[in-house]
């Protein structure tokens, strides 16, 4: 037990600049704090001593403001970053390393006993801040998902999930993008600084393509002027296309 409090306080020092001491961590970190009561809770409920487990995970949830269910299942150096307001189901599965943030909740969408109700995070997963992801799918090793998405379906391993209903920005697979995200370093908050959400990179591309085939048209019609053939009249007036106001609504 002390050997995974020792690894609780050397992962938070590792992942939060504003830890300065062990003993700071160690007295001053609700995460840390409710992840000691869930060892003893999770202890309890293995050995079916179910109410017991459940009051001292409430005891906990008086304490930290953190409520994960004495069921759920939580591996080595997992991180609870301010951790108010967290939501952990019976039937979540958390891996190694990964982090967890203010605000998410862990939540299940059946209301059937007995089975896989709350989602498995795999190693190293990062959950930002008001995250919500719900249901009895696996989040991949290595995935993000971002500052209050709501997730209710897989996430690949390495992949980060945006929005509501969250969408999937697939994992860098080239090296040229590796070198980048270890330049960016640790995302804190599950979200990079330039990550921009898929719908307005498409909406975008779309607006740049009509501007660009606009441009084309327009010199088609400029040579065919000069060479002699006069199309104004057998094409249609049309409103005047401003793209710079369309991508302020993008935007």
């Amino acid at each position: 037990m002390f050997a995974r409090l020792r690894e609780d306080i050397a992962s938070v020092l590792e992942r939060d600049p504003a830890a300065r001491s062990r003993w700071e961590v160690l007295t001053c970190y609700p995460g840390v704090h409710a992840l000691i009561y869930h060892r003893v809770a999770n202890a309890l409920w293995r050995r079916k001593f179910h109410w017991a487990a459940r009051f001292v995970s409430q005891i906990s949830r008086w304490l930290t403001g953190i409520e994960i269910h004495p069921g759920a299942r939580i591996g080595r150096r997992v991180f609870i970053d301010h951790g108010m307001g967290v939501v952990i189901g019976e039937t979540a599965d958390i891996g190694d390393d990964c982090t967890i943030y203010q605000g998410v909740t862990l939540g299940g969408t059946s209301l059937y006993r007995g089975t896989k109700r709350h989602p498995t995070l795999e190693a190293g997963v990062v959950i930002g801040a008001g995250a919500k992801v719900l249901g009895g799918f696996t989040v991949g090793a290595g995935a993000k998902v971002g500052s209050n998405a709501v997730v209710v379906k897989p996430v690949p391993a390495g992949a980060t999930a945006v929005g509501n209903p969250a969408r999937i920005i697939e994992s860098a697979r080239d090296q040229a993008r590796e070198e980048k995200a270890m330049e960016m370093g640790f995302s804190a908050y599950g979200v990079t600084q330039n990550m921009d959400d898929p719908v307005s990179k498409a909406m975008h591309g779309l607006l740049d393509h009509a501007v660009e085939t606009d441009r084309r048209f327009e010199v088609l019609i400029a040579r065919l002027k000069a060479a002699g053939i006069d199309v104004d009249a057998d094409v249609a007036a049309c409103d005047h296309f401003d793209p710079n106001q369309l991508s302020k609504m993008v935007d």
